[in-house]
């Protein structure tokens, strides 16, 4: 299975320390209520609509932020068991207290390093992560290799990211994701489709992969 290289330990935290309880308290208003909309054309719905198609029972969700699409998602089941996984503890908590009624497992770790043995999953969710993630799609790879292992044959692995290279962006959201970049926030100036699609093709089967604005949403069987 194709590797890539874990980046430096200073631009994962970076991606990652914007998510202040302060922050996480008007995510859902900027990015689900103005941002996907105005900016990258990317309808919240069609992000939800996503989640709901491929979440399971047994879910690991990665990179929780606000814990927006679990609040909201359609599980099959009354009493899923769902794991949160984040290097941001103040994300983890936020996102757990929201779906409390789920009894959420919590995990404090890196992607990029070798997962702790958390159980096997018959979905992962990884929405808006990678465009916060640092390096090149190639580079980021890694952690689809990271996850795969903590998957159950046959589990769906899904997501939503921010791309640049071809996507089409109005002015706006080219000003935005340029601030963005330059504050560590982002690191997404060298992610296409093409990429995308390439990392997910060389490691799983039933790839899908479909550009909304200058979003791409993909899912892909492990």
């Amino acid at each position: 299975m194709p590797n890539g290289t874990a980046p430096d330990q200073a631009a994962v935290t970076a991606g990652q320390a914007v998510y202040s309880d302060r922050v996480l308290k008007v995510y859902d208003l900027v990015v689900h209520g103005i941002s996907n909309h105005m900016l990258w054309r990317c309808p919240t719905a069609r992000l939800a609509a996503l989640y709901d198609r491929h979440v399971t029972e047994r879910h690991l969700d990665v990179g929780v932020g606000s814990g927006y699409f679990l609040d909201r998602a359609r599980f099959p089941g009354s009493a899923p068991q769902v794991t949160l996984l984040d290097l941001n503890p103040s994300c983890l908590t936020f996102a757990a207290k929201r779906i409390t009624r789920y009894q959420p497992k919590t995990v404090q770790a890196d992607i990029f390093q070798e997962l702790p043995q958390i159980g096997s999953f018959r979905s992962i969710g990884l929405m808006y992560l990678l465009h916060c993630l640092p390096g090149a799609i190639r580079e980021k790879a890694i952690v689809f290799d990271r996850l795969a292992a903590r998957a159950e044959p046959g589990a769906r692995l899904f997501g939503a990211t921010l791309l640049q290279g071809d996507a089409p962006r109005s002015w706006g959201a080219r000003r935005l994701m340029a601030t963005y970049n330059r504050r560590g926030v982002f690191s997404n100036e060298a992610d296409s489709f093409q990429d995308l699609e390439a990392a997910l093709t060389e490691r799983f089967t039933e790839v899908e992969i479909e550009r909304v604005g200058c979003a791409a949403l993909f899912s892909a069987r492990v």
